[in-house]
């Protein structure tokens, strides 16, 4: 595994901003900044533990997602964000991590 991004939750608007809807969600600053930080506000009624609502998650690129989270404290299942993207969370002892697969040929460029 690779390290991928860190997630921030944050309630704030933000100019860059993209709105995911059907995870009800907004994501912003991935690929745009060097380090990979990405900032996420989430809709009210988004379905998704506390934990990831409040806490930074670190995230990390794998081969095979279900190998990565096999045996793990999965609070989110295997999803599909965007095409050629899949991303599940475990818990760690008390921390979110997530775990993202990419399927180059599909994703968009810069993921």
């Amino acid at each position: 595994m690779k390290y991928h991004h860190l997630g921030i939750p944050t309630k704030k608007k933000l100019p860059d901003e993209r709105y995911l809807p059907h995870l009800k969600m907004y994501v912003s600053g991935y690929g745009k900044n060097e380090y990979g930080i990405e900032w996420v506000r989430y809709d009210d009624d988004a379905d998704f533990p506390d934990i990831v609502k409040e806490l930074l998650h670190v995230a990390f690129e794998v081969e095979d997602l279900k190998a990565a989270i096999e045996g793990k404290n999965v609070i989110i299942k295997p999803n599909s964000p965007s095409p050629g993207v899949l991303v599940a969370f475990i818990e760690e002892n008390g921390a979110p991590v997530e775990f993202i697969q990419v399927d180059r040929s599909i994703a968009e460029e810069g993921i």
